[in-house]
């Protein structure tokens, strides 16, 4: 058995909800410290706790290997969502139940984590550099999160040949899918304003829900693409109607909503973003486009080579690749070297009563040693 399972309860059991800082970061730290890690965190963010301007804790931690060896990068997130209610057990007290281990994080993703750091174990030094680069904002806003670890990277001449991040990927078991990449996201606020005034006295008012009903009607009955090779078709969806106003008999002053656009490799967030301003000033409106990221892919070859590889290796089974579902930090790191996402199964990812299989636990960590190895001798 592995140390991965210990790890794993350790972490869990260090509250972390995003923003995380503090406490969960030492824990780390201190099981990075044995295996030769120099480790560096910093904060970012200044403002108020429930702000997207709140401070967030970053580490960067590093084994160095001989001079001009390959540098393979750990990439992961200790913050956790919410726990909410109704647990069996409380959330942040790991606890095995039969084959499965509870707490909030176990699967998304300190459980991979653990493995990290229990596979990096099985690494011998001189193999190579291995990293691991660690963000306490994943599941927030991801402002001061894997985006100041990069220009830390950056500033201090770390940079890594490839990237894991430990995101959970599997579906129905371990090891049936990797992510080779993501749709890009975009959230746009829609808003028209008018007058308000009496309902029975319309010509003394201007009622901005017709115009803000065409805006959403014209959104809503975009085409925008039939997917690609390796990705779906990006889909836009209305998230939100807003309009202030508790009287029957009151023509409202404003109207509000919301969209999400996810894009493939077709659009960028700028050309969505555009096409939808240009649709909101035809009727009268306004709009203000917030891009989270942009589609990124890393093309099957000798990364994902590895990965599948190891994979089989251990399981027997050969990983999908795919890019479907939500956006990760990969998005930013990207922009560093080749990266791909492999991790534990996300069934109940976010749920209350968050749990991982024992076995998971083992397995990936072997994988994950395969994975490094590998990595740091390719040419």
């Amino acid at each position: 058995m592995s140390d991965a399972r210990t790890f794993t309860e350790k972490l869990i059991e260090a509250p972390s909800v995003t923003p995380a800082t503090g406490l969960v970061f030492d824990v780390l730290e201190e099981m990075l410290a044995p295996l030769g890690f120099e480790t560096h965190r910093f904060t970012r963010g200044d403002g108020e706790a429930d702000s997207d301007e709140a401070p967030v804790e970053n580490m960067f931690a590093i084994r160095r290997g001989p001079d001009g060896s390959k540098h393979f990068a750990f990439a992961g997130h200790l913050d956790v969502v919410p726990p909410g209610e109704g647990w069996t057990t409380a959330p942040f007290a790991p606890e095995t139940r039969g084959e499965l281990l509870y707490g909030r994080g176990a699967v998304d993703m300190k459980g991979a984590i653990a493995c990290m750091v229990d596979a990096v174990a099985q690494v011998p030094q001189d193999a190579g550099t291995i990293s691991f680069i660690i963000t306490g904002d994943e599941e927030g806003p991801a402002l001061h999160g894997t985006r100041a670890l990069i220009d830390f990277m950056r500033e201090h001449g770390h940079q890594p040949d490839l990237c894991l991040v430990g995101e959970p990927t599997s579906v129905h078991r371990l090891g049936d899918m990797m992510k080779i990449g993501r749709r890009g996201s975009v959230n746009i606020w829609l808003e028209v304003d008018g007058t308000q005034g009496h309902v029975a006295y319309p010509h003394l008012a201007d009622n901005p829900l017709p115009r803000m009903v065409a805006i959403l009607s014209e959104l809503n009955g975009l085409h925008l693409d039939d997917g690609t090779e390796w990705f779906q078709p990006s889909n836009l969806e209305i998230t939100e109607i807003d309009v202030p106003n508790r009287a029957h008999n009151v023509i409202p002053a404003k109207a509000k909503a919301r969209i999400s656009i996810r894009f493939n490799d077709r659009h960028s967030g700028a050309s969505l973003s555009s096409q939808v301003v240009a649709i909101a000033e035809k009727h009268g409106g306004k709009a203000n486009p917030v891009i989270s990221g942009e589609p990124f892919l890393t093309p099957p070859g000798a990364f994902s080579q590895i990965i599948a590889d190891a994979v089989k290796a251990e399981t027997g089974i050969e990983p999908e690749p795919s890019t479907s579902g939500g956006t990760s930090d990969a998005r930013f790191l990207r922009a560093v070297c080749p990266v791909i996402e492999f991790g534990l199964c996300n069934a109940t990812m976010h749920k209350r009563d968050e749990a991982v299989a024992l076995d998971d636990l083992d397995t990936l960590s072997r994988i994950y040693a395969r994975i490094a190895k590998a990595a740091l001798k390719q040419d």
